[in-house]
C-alpha cells in the first residue's frame, strides 16, 4: 500500500469505520425490534434466536476465508463486494414476508458482512503502520461500537414505533451505498506479498463445527437433548478433524501455531467470553424490558442508554490506555466491571429495581467499552502484517462466535425456564427467575475476561509471544509487527 497523507489516512479510517457502523447498528437495533417481530411473525424464542444467530453464525464461519481471500486478490476489491452484498441483503430483509425468509436473507447479509470488518481492519492495519497511531485508530474503531450501541436502540425503537421493524434495515442502504462510492474513490488497493492458498477442507470443517454446535444448543429445549445429539457429535467430530488436519497443511485456514502465543490465545478466548456476554445481555434485556415491563420499543431503547453511553466514552479511552500502558489495565477494568454487572442480576435480581437496573447497565457498558481495543490490538499485533486479513479475521471470528454462543446458550436456558408459561401473565411472572441461570453464565464470562486478562498480559505471556514469533521466523513466516504490543 502506498504511503498516504495524514488526511487521507483519516478518510480511509472513516470509511472503514462506516462498515463497522452499519453492521453493529443493524444488530443492536434489531435486538430492540425482537418483540415486535415476535408478534408480527408469530415467532418462538428459538425463532428469535435464529434471527440473530443465523447472521452471526454465517459471519463467524466465513470471516477467515474473507480475510485470506482479501489478502490474496485485493482488500479493496473484497471490501467493495462485501458492501454490495450486505446492502442488497438488507433490502431483502426489509421485504421478508415470513420468519423463514427473514433468516435466509439475514444469512445473505452475513455473507457480505464477512467481507467488511476483517478486511476493513486489515486495511487500517496496513494504513497505520506506527504502533501508537494504530492503537489510536483501533480505539476509534472500538468507539464506533459504542456509537452503534448508543444509537442502535434509539434508532431502532424510534423506527419500530413510527414505521415498523422492517425500516431498521433501510438505514443500511444509504450508508452502504455512500461507503461503496467513497471506497472506490479514496481507498488504495492492497494485498499481501504472499497470501495463503485456499483451504476448502478447513473451511467446510469450520462451517460444520459452528453450525452443528449452534443448532444443538438452540434447538435442545424444544426438540429434546436426544434429538440434537447427532449435531453435537458432528460438532465434536469437526473439531477433532480440524485439530488433526490443519497442522498438516503448509498454509492452513487456521494456523494453530499462533495459539502458542499466550497473548494471542488470551485475546481469542477473551473475545469469545466478552461477546458472549454482550449477546446474552442484549437478548435478555430486550425481552425483559418489553415483554415483562411492557415498555415500548423506544422506551426500551432509552433504558439501554446507561449501557451504551459508557461503551462509547470508554472505547477511545481504552485505545489510548493500550497505546501507553499495554492491554492489561483495560482488560482488568473490563473483566471487573462486567462481572460486577452480571452479579447484580444473578444474585440480587437487579431487574426488579430501577436503581440496580441502571447500575447493572452502567457497569456492563463500562466493561464492554474497555474490552474491545485490547482484544483487537493484541490479536493483530501478535501476527505478521503480511497476513493482516487472517489476523483480523481470527479476532472478528472470535467476537461473532462469542455472540452466537451467548444468544444460543442464554436463549436456550431462558426458553427452558419459561416453557411452562401458559400465557403472557405467567410469562412475566416467571421471567426473572428463569433468567437467573443465564445471568450466572454471563458472570462466568466476566470472570473469564478478568482472569485471562491478568494471566495473558504479563511477563510470562510476553515471553511466549516472543518465542512464538521466533519460531515463526525460523519457519519462514515474516514478522513485521510488534508481537505482544
Amino acid at each position: 500500500m502506498p504511503e498516504l497523507s495524514h488526511r487521507r489516512r483519516l478518510l480511509v479510517l472513516t470509511i472503514c469505520c462506516s462498515s463497522l457502523l452499519i453492521v453493529s447498528l443493524d444488530n443492536t437495533a434489531l435486538n430492540v425490534a425482537l418483540p415486535s417481530m415476535q408478534r408480527e411473525l408469530h415467532a418462538t424464542t428459538s425463532g428469535l434466536q435464529w434471527t440473530i444467530d443465523a447472521y452471526t453464525l454465517v459471519l463467524a464461519s466465513l470471516l477467515m476465508l474473507a480475510g485470506s481471500t482479501a489478502d490474496r486478490i485485493g482488500r479493496k476489491k473484497v471490501f467493495m463486494t462485501g458492501l454490495t452484498v450486505f446492502t442488497a441483503g438488507s433490502l431483502l430483509c426489509s421485504l421478508a414476508p415470513n420468519l423463514e425468509l427473514l433468516i435466509v436473507f439475514r444469512m445473505i447479509q452475513a455473507v457480505g458482512g464477512s467481507m467488511l470488518n476483517p478486511v476493513a481492519m486489515s486495511i487500517i492495519t496496513n494504513t497505520f503502520t506506527d504502533a501508537r497511531e494504530r492503537a489510536r485508530a483501533i480505539g476509534a474503531w472500538g468507539a464506533v461500537i459504542g456509537i452503534s450501541m448508543a444509537a442502535g436502540p434509539l434508532v431502532g425503537g424510534l423506527l419500530v414505533e413510527s414505521v415498523g421493524w422492517r425500516s431498521i434495515f433501510w438505514v443500511n442502504l444509504p450508508v452502504g451505498l455512500t461507503a461503496l462510492l467513497l471506497t472506490l474513490r479514496l481507498v488504495p488497493e492492497s494485498r499481501a506479498p504472499r497470501a495463503r492458498r485456499p483451504d476448502p477442507v478447513g473451511q467446510v470443517l469450520v462451517i460444520a463445527l459452528f453450525g452443528s454446535l449452534t443448532y444443538a444448543i438452540i434447538e435442545a429445549p424444544a426438540s429434546g437433548v436426544t434429538s440434537v445429539l447427532p449435531f453435537a457429535a458432528l460438532a465434536v467430530a469437526a473439531l477433532l478433524a480440524l485439530l488433526r488436519y490443519e497442522p498438516r497443511r503448509d498454509e492452513p485456514l487456521i494456523d494453530l501455531r499462533f495459539f502458542r502465543s499466550a497473548p494471542f490465545s488470551g485475546a481469542t478466548v477473551i473475545a469469545v467470553s466478552a461477546f458472549a456476554a454482550l449477546g446474552g445481555f442484549l437478548f435478555m434485556s430486550t425481552l425483559y424490558l418489553q415483554n415483562v415491563r411492557g415498555l415500548s420499543a423506544l422506551h426500551a431503547g432509552l433504558w439501554m442508554l446507561p449501557m451504551a453511553v459508557p461503551t462509547f466514552l470508554c472505547a477511545p479511552l481504552s485505545g489510548r490506555l493500550v497505546a501507553t500502558r499495554g492491554p492489561r489495565p483495560s482488560l482488568l477494568l473490563a473483566g471487573a466491571a462486567m462481572t460486577a454487572s452480571a452479579l447484580l442480576f444473578a444474585g440480587f435480581e437487579a431487574e426488579t429495581s430501577n436503581v440496580t437496573l441502571f447500575l447493572g447497565y452502567l457497569l456492563f457498558g463500562i466493561g464492554f467499552g474497555f474490552v474491545n481495543a485490547p482484544i483487537t490490538n493484541t490479536a493483530v499485533s501478535g501476527m505478521p502484517r503480511a497476513q493482516a486479513g487472517v489476523a483480523a479475521a481470527v479476532a472478528s471470528t472470535s467476537r461473532q462466535l462469542g455472540q452466537t454462543l451467548g444468544v444460543a446458550v442464554v436463549g436456550a436456558v431462558l426458553a427452558s425456564g419459561v416453557a411452562s408459561a401458559a400465557d403472557s401473565s405467567s410469562y412475566r411472572h416467571t421471567f426473572v427467575s428463569a433468567a437467573v441461570p443465564g445471568w450466572w453464565i454471563l458472570t462466568g464470562c466476566g470472570i473469564a475476561v478478568l482472569v485471562l486478562g491478568a494471566l495473558t498480559s504479563g511477563r510470562w505471556a510476553r515471553a511466549t509471544a516472543e518465542r512464538t514469533a521466533e519460531n515463526l521466523r525460523s519457519a519462514g513466516v515474516r514478522e513485521t509487527s510488534g508481537v505482544g504490543a
